[in-house]
This record gives structure tokens, sequence and C-alpha cells, in this order.
């Protein structure tokens, strides 16, 4: 395991690349797919991260809590799956059992280079116009077992459905690497 912090490579206000990824249920989804969100919640992630694990919850809570307000949540896992055989896509699916929220297959890599994404969990939120609005940590329990005392992104996900700025922009999210291809 290889631990990383989120790096900017997309700055705020930037425009969401679009993808065509096909989902732990068999569909196939695009931007278009989401283009009625007020805010969107695009996070890297993978199955078997010891940093992702304990985040699942509160990716779950903001979904149920704020959905029907126009938030929308996807899960990207671009981990290969040669070395990582959790992550395949047979993983995913047994995975995203529990999810409420799509889980999509990032089989070429190339969505989470569009997005610079480079850890697990790698979270990016945009607004109802799919420009970038807070990228970063869920909160400050950085470490697995920590307890957190901030809500950072339930915060600026409030933020973009009142139409509002988020006190931050980038706040570094850590994790274990993206397992790339060579």
């Amino acid at each position: 395991m290889v631990l990383l912090k989120s790096l900017e490579r997309l700055k705020k206000g930037d425009k969401a690349p679009d993808f065509s990824l096909i989902g732990t249920d068999g569909k196939t989804y695009s931007l278009k797919d989401f283009e009625n969100a007020k805010a969107l919640l695009i996070v890297f992630m993978c199955n078997h991260c010891p940093y992702v694990k304990p985040k699942i919850p509160t990716i779950k809570a903001l979904q149920e809590k704020y959905g029907r307000k126009g938030l929308a949540v996807i899960g990207i896992n671009s981990n290969e799956s040669e070395n990582y055989p959790e992550d395949s896509f047979n993983g995913m699916v047994e995975a995203a059992k529990s999810f409420n929220f799509p889980y999509l297959h990032d089989e070429t890599q190339e969505t989470a280079k569009a997005y610079g994404a480079s850890c697990t969990p790698d979270p990016f939120l945009f607004d109802a116009e799919q420009r970038l609005a807070y990228h970063g940590r869920f909160d400050d329990a950085l470490e697995p077992g920590q307890k957190a005392t901030t809500r950072d992104m339930e915060e600026a996900v409030e933020a973009v459905l009142e139409g509002k700025k988020p006190r931050y922009e980038f706040l570094y999210s850590v994790g274990c690497s993206i397992k790339w291809k060579n």
C-alpha cells in the first residue's frame, strides 16, 4: 500500500470531464445522466483500501440525506485488477450491493487521468453546471480509526445545494494510490 495525498489538478470552476463508464448495474453512465443534479459528488474509490472502507458510510449518508435535495453521488473504481483482484468488476458488483449510488468501472483509467485523481478516496464535488466547487477530504479523520471533528464535504454539499460557494476549494484527501496499469 502506498499512501498518497490528493493533488489539485482540476481547479475551481473547471468543467467536469465527461466519461462513458459501465456501472455494476450493467448500465453505461455519462455526465449527461446527472445533468439535472444540483450537486454532483464523484468519488474515486476502490474495494480494498483501508482509507476508503471507513468512508463508505459517510458517502452513503450524504446520498441518503441530500439526494432528495438534488445531490447525485457516483463512485468510480479506476484500479487495475490483475494485481488487485478485490477491485475486479465482480468484486465491485459484490461491494455495490450495499451502496445507494452508482459504482462505475474505469477499466482504461482514462477518467481518473482526466480528473487528475491520485488516491482513494479522492472526492470531487461539482455544482449544477458541473463545474468544480470543492475537491478534497470528507472530514479531518484522515487515518482509519480516527474520529472526525469536521464535516468538510457535507458543508460543501450544503453550500452548493444552496447556490453558495463552499468555504474551501481544496483540502487534500489521503488514501491508497490508484493502482495504475504499466
